[in-house]
């Protein structure tokens, strides 16, 4: 077999390579992939602002957000202000196989979205919790984690679907009705997270400094606003090439990661989306769950000055 082809109007190069050390995957095996689930995958990656996690032969990985120069003028753009980096950067708009294709031949390996469709203004269509074991936890940890999470929602008539990270933790993801607010949202999330610990607050922290949450799973709230999340179906750079990947919440107990691979989920999803099929209809966010989570001051923003507060008086002791 020859290492270059046409598929879908794309010029595709280096086919027999491995995608990444340890991949164990082609990039043809990758493209083969993206084209096996794009039916599932670019309906949720349609007009959300794309970053891609590429692998270079003979270089690490990266995080490409700003299109570069070469990007074929058929791959749709959107120029948004970055006010960290204090510059205009033009994201990809993943609408299509072709561009799917494209980003694969230049070895994307990971697909992370906005939780925005549009502009930034339309708000989050989801309220996402991002659940993070320790690094040599058991899987369990984070199904136990997941679990607290819908405990919470079910008690304020929520509810959603989980995906496993790719890594080693789950996301859980609950679809809003539009129209909500990005600030009421991102105060719900802490509120939900705030809840869960508190069902089991040996099982599950909202301790944004890794160093004191004591062996549990962190329960993040911080996917709000202009965050990301990688992609439902998204391979991930890890050995194997596993996936982000929908797991139906009968079946979290009897999953680890390392089920679901390049390799083994397009034989695993049949003709079905399990994504689709187990989110439950968009909610309008209760008025309890936002009040109390704008009483949560933003973990981040806290460590933030928790450890400009101790490096003051670190520098004050030694002076």
């Amino acid at each position: 077999m020859s290492g270059d082809e046409v598929r879908h109007g794309v010029k595709l190069s280096s086919l027999d390579q491995e995608v990444f050390p340890d991949a164990g995957v082609t990039k043809r095996e990758l493209l083969d992939y993206l084209e096996a689930v794009s039916g599932r995958m670019l309906p949720e990656l349609h007009d959300r602002l794309l970053s891609v996690v590429r692998v270079l032969r003979g270089q690490g990985p990266f995080m490409q957000k700003n299109l570069p120069k070469y990007t074929p003028e058929w791959v749709e753009r959107r120029a948004l202000w970055a006010d960290r980096s204090r510059r205009e950067v033009v994201y990809a708009l993943c609408n299509d196989l072709r561009t799917l294709l494209w980003f694969g031949n230049q070895r994307a390996i990971e697909y992370h979205t906005t939780l925005f469709r549009g502009e930034p203004a339309n708000g989050p269509t989801h309220l996402i919790l991002d659940l993070d074991p320790p690094a040599d936890a058991p899987f369990s940890l984070a199904v136990g984690a997941a679990k607290l999470v819908r405990e919470a929602l079910r008690k304020d008539g929520l509810d959603g679907a989980v995906k496993t990270s790719g890594s080693k933790g789950v996301h859980v993801f609950v679809p809003l009705a539009a129209g909500q607010s990005t600030e009421d949202i991102a105060a719900a999330t802490r509120a939900v997270a705030a809840r869960a610990e508190r069902i089991d607050p040996a099982l599950g922290t909202t301790e944004f400094v890794v160093e004191r949450r004591e062996g549990k799973v962190f329960l993040d709230s911080t996917r709000a606003g202009g965050a990301t999340v990688v992609s439902v179906y998204s391979p991930r750079h890890r050995p194997g090439a596993p996936v982000s990947f929908p797991v139906r919440w009968a079946g979290l107990d009897d999953v680890k990661p390392a089920d679901f691979t390049v390799h083994t989920v397009p034989g695993l999803l049949g003709d079905g989306d399990p994504w689709t099929e187990e989110m439950p209809e968009p909610f309008v966010l209760p008025a309890d769950l936002v009040e109390e989570g704008h009483t949560i001051p933003i973990a981040r923003v806290v460590a933030m000055h928790e450890g400009k507060r101790r490096a003051r008086a670190a520098r004050e002791s030694g002076s």
